[in-house]
């Protein structure tokens, strides 16, 4: 069954596509097709033309379903008649989206689905009239939902197919008429306004020999013989209705006398009419409004304008391979009454709106000029806060304000006198701290206050100093190092004070006081890039001469790495050391077990009985070389 209406579909559009519009209006109007008894069958035998127009004022925006193509359908056809900014899409039965599905809008193209190729067009050329097509040549292996994404009052969307009628046979394709030729342009849909010249049929027009007759050689004969002549039996139709056209002048081949249609091998083809196109409908073509897309709203939210482009045009020619040429023309001719708006009011949401959510904060000062706050936030129109951006900047209410508590007074306010006399015994001194303030709050200058300043220091007595131990420190002593981190010292005795008599005296006697530091470090200036060391290693060998490292490294004040000490002054990385000749063994049992027991000795790990038994030699001649090393590190650990 699938073979047989992919054969029909193919049969029909072979012979059939240049009249299928056309053909199919008179079809459904008068039940007969505008065929002559003569010619072969029509390519529309055994099929139903299905046509409608889908039109409204106003939808919701979103998808609407238009039409319903079931499964079978051939030569599908979907026209906007008016451009717009709506959309068409497809969808099969089971939902699955072909073009424009999901709010996503393709690009034109070519669309396999549902058994057929799908051309998607849209011009989107201000020059174009036509709104948005899909066609296909089917058959349809499913059903097929057409829908219009509505966005632009007044859609209107023309569509058709053809249905195989039930029990279709196949037939064998008949021999093409030589009385009929193929149109050269399919006539489209019709627009609304538009009306269908009906007069301008395939009829055959008999007319007479002269001047469109052209006459065949006479026979060579002696006997007259029926002379034939190729005569015009009409044309096609017109590939326009206006702006130059073109069409094609149908010949045929009959007797001279009789007039009589015979077969076109009688006529010499030698003397066939070349002349087989003309133009036609040469009249100018009635100025139209040629209107663009609208551009983008001017505003974000709220009531804005979008402008589009309106030109009036008028069509001077139209070429065999569908497109053609206009001119622009003076905006009276295509009226002014009927011309297209070109400004529009838009609004893509409703705008977010400034809320004020607390009242005027206290004032910042008790007195004097201090500011207040409050809290105000941006919400959309669903009540949610969004960033500030999403409101007018412009309009969006104060938040922080002046606020005028009136003139501040200015006293001087003190801390209370120290508990303690600054000396132990005889006089002494107390202080307290002295500030100007307003009312408790604000701190200024000493001088900004009226009257006198109280005093900051008062004498007081501790008592006669008799027999009285105390620690006397002397002064600092110089810096230990030019340069760099130094230590510097200052001498502290302890003296007996009896009256403001001073006398020195044992050290011990002020053991019970505190005594003061005697050392503090000291940092003159910074020494610069300068060579660092650390301390040297263990040496290699206990005996015999051995070797010990140590890391040398330039460095800035900051402690990073660098390349500038002289290198003359590069300090020893590497020295011998222990040069003396090693001891005989004293103990024959006490010896090594393994050849690298000098690391142990230099791990210092001589101080556990495991090792001093494995490397027993070495451990000892370590202990002999450096015994008071070998006691400090033992009691350390």
């Amino acid at each position: 069954m699938d073979r047989l209406l992919q054969q029909l579909c193919s049969l029909r559009q072979g012979r059939a596509l240049a009249l299928l519009h056309f053909t199919s209006l008179l079809y459904l109007a008068s039940g007969a097709l505008p065929w002559d008894k003569k010619a072969s069958p029509s390519p529309l035998e055994g099929f139903q033309v299905v046509k409608g127009n889908f039109s409204r004022i106003f939808l919701r925006v979103g998808y609407h379903k238009i039409a319903e193509i079931p499964a079978g359908a051939c030569n599908i056809s979907i026209q906007e008649t008016i451009k717009s900014r709506n959309y068409l899409a497809l969808r099969t039965q089971s939902g699955v989206s072909i073009i424009n599905g999901n709010w996503v809008i393709d690009r034109p193209g070519i669309f396999t689905a549902v058994g057929t190729q799908l051309m998607y067009q849209r011009p989107n050329e201000i020059r174009s009239r036509s709104g948005e097509s899909i066609t296909a040549p089917g058959p349809l292996a499913e059903d097929l939902h057409v829908y219009l994404i509505y966005q632009q009052p007044g859609p209107s969307v023309y569509y058709e197919y053809s249905l195989p009628l039930q029990n279709t046979h196949p037939t064998p394709e008949p021999d093409k008429p030589s009385d009929i030729l193929p149109l050269a342009k399919t006539v489209g849909p019709p627009h609304s306004g538009e009306e269908v010249n009906q007069g301008d049929n395939n009829d055959i027009i008999k007319e007479k020999p002269h001047p469109d007759q052209v006459p065949s050689e006479p026979s060579a004969n002696s006997d007259p013989q029926p002379t034939y002549t190729w005569t015009k039996n009409g044309h096609t139709e017109c590939s326009t209705t206006c702006g130059t056209g073109r069409r094609q002048v149908l010949w045929e081949c009959v007797q001279k006398d009789s007039q009589a249609t015979v077969s076109a091998d009688l006529c010499d083809p030698a003397l066939e009419p070349t002349d087989r196109e003309e133009d036609c409908n040469t009249q100018s073509c009635p100025a139209y409004w040629d209107v663009g897309e609208w551009s983008e709203c001017s505003r974000r939210c709220g009531p804005g304008t979008q402008h589009r482009q309106v030109i009036c045009r008028q069509v001077t020619h139209i070429h065999a391979n569908g497109t053609e040429t206009s001119v622009t023309m003076a905006p009276e001719l295509c009226g002014l009454s009927d011309r297209p708006v070109t400004k529009s009011t838009c609004q893509l949401k409703i705008c977010s709106q400034w809320e004020i959510r607390s009242e005027w904060s206290p004032c910042s000062v008790p007195c004097g000029v201090g500011q207040r706050s409050r809290e105000v936030v941006c919400v959309s129109n669903q009540g949610d806060v969004e960033e500030d951006e999403e409101c007018n900047m412009n309009l969006k209410p104060e938040t922080l304000q002046n606020c005028d508590m009136g003139a501040c007074a200015r006293s001087w306010f003190t801390s209370l006198w120290s508990q303690r006399c600054s000396a132990e015994c005889g006089q002494g001194n107390r202080t307290r701290t002295t500030v100007c303030l307003i009312d408790h709050v604000t701190d200024l200058p000493l001088d900004s206050c009226e009257g006198e300043r109280p005093p900051e220091l008062t004498l007081c007595d501790s008592g006669p100093c008799q027999h009285r131990l105390e620690w006397y420190t002397g002064p600092w002593g110089q810096c230990s190092a030019e340069c760099g981190n130094g230590t510097q010292t200052r001498s502290a005795v302890c003296i007996l004070n009896n009256n403001g008599h001073m006398e020195v005296v044992d050290q011990f006697k002020c053991s019970s006081l505190s005594q003061p530091i005697t050392a503090q470090p000291c940092r003159l200036k910074p020494c610069g890039i300068q060579w660092y060391v650390t301390e040297w290693s263990a040496c290699s060998r206990s005996c015999n001469g051995g070797y010990r490292v140590r890391e040398v490294r330039c460095l800035a004040d900051n402690v990073a790495p660098s390349g500038s000490c002289d290198p003359g002054l590069t300090p020893e990385s590497r020295e011998e050391c222990n040069k003396q000749p090693c001891l005989a063994e004293i103990n024959p049992s006490c010896s090594d077990q393994y050849h690298n027991c000098m690391v142990v000795v230099q791990a210092r790990l001589c101080i556990y009985p495991y090792y001093r038994s494995v490397c027993c030699a070495s451990c000892t001649r370590a202990q002999k070389t450096y015994p008071n090393a070998f006691q400090k590190n033992h009691i350390r650990r």
